[in-house]
């Protein structure tokens, strides 16, 4: 069975799958803020768009909640949807890359790590593609790299700007030089937007490391972060080993970024959707609503 069938197969199951009912696997009614630490009740949360209201730390979210707090409401219609990844190497670690595929499709409802599609922002047609983290980390494979450079495509056909969401570990380990082949492919992608002064505007959230932060992500006319964001391109770790030296607090935060000049502004969640679109009227030369 190749991949594709299987997919099919398991959202067959998991739309038939009964709801759950049991105490012990429904959702928490509190949430501790990992950053102050704080309890508290989660209909609080989310009526913040999961931003906690004692320290504004911006907690992880999926890319169906991030699509909802970007676009206009029912605006989003996604594309390359039936894009499925491939096994090419036959990789197996502790697991085959086949079962690590179903166990993400399993956990997310997703056969990638990657949403692409067209959307109006406060009436602005722009294409969007958000990466969701609970789909194998967010990781770069062939299948996301194919859905960015069709979307560049989309945006030079239609001479629609074009945002990225970027939420990701970095490249795919499991598809090896096809996703390190990615970087190239969507950076390559992104020159001929930028030849043709199409506004391409990148947003960093918790987490944009590895691959991805080498290449689309800070590769965008404007830059932008959410608060408190980790970005970099290794783990804090492996630099200090390889450097042999102690590194700066919070290097790989948005705020020392924007200190530091590699960022351009960092706006917060719920200031999000009106700040692209008044950058995106600014850039295209229409008037700021």
């Amino acid at each position: 069975m190749d991949l594709k069938s299987l997919f099919n197969k398991l959202k067959f199951e998991r739309e038939e799958q009964p709801a759950i009912t049991k105490k012990e696997e429904t959702a928490s009614h509190w949430v501790k803020c990992p950053s102050c630490e704080g309890l508290m009740f989660f209909k609080e949360v989310e009526n913040q768009n999961n931003v906690c209201p004692k320290c504004n730390f911006h907690m992880r979210i999926g890319a169906k909640k991030r699509i909802e707090l970007i676009c206009d409401e029912n605006s989003f219609v996604e594309c390359d949807g039936d894009l499925v990844p491939t096994d090419p190497l036959n990789f197996v670690d502790k697991k085959s890359y086949k079962k690590r595929l179903e166990e993400a499709y399993q956990k997310s409802g997703r056969t990638s790590s990657v949403v692409s599609g067209e959307c109006t922002i406060n009436k602005l047609p722009t294409q969007l593609v958000v990466f969701d983290f609970a789909f194998m980390g967010g990781s770069l494979g062939s299948v996301e790299g194919e859905k960015i450079v069709r979307a560049v495509n989309r945006s030079l056909e239609k001479r629609e700007p074009l945002i990225i969401v970027s939420a990701s570990g970095g490249a795919r380990m499991q598809e090896s030089t096809f996703s390190l082949m990615q970087m190239a492919k969507t950076s390559a992608a992104l020159k001929k937007l930028d030849s043709a002064k199409i506004p391409y505007i990148s947003v960093l959230t918790d987490p944009t490391m590895g691959g991805v932060s080498a290449s689309f992500a800070f590769l965008g006319d404007i830059i932008i972060a959410e608060p408190g964001a980790l970005v970099g391109f290794a783990g804090a770790r492996v630099i200090k080993q390889t450097i042999g030296g102690n590194l700066p607090d919070g290097f790989q935060t948005a705020e020392f970024l924007l200190k530091h000049g590699s960022i351009d502004m960092i706006v917060d969640r719920n200031e999000m959707k009106k700040t692209l679109s008044d950058l995106l009227r600014i850039m295209q030369n229409d008037k700021v609503a």
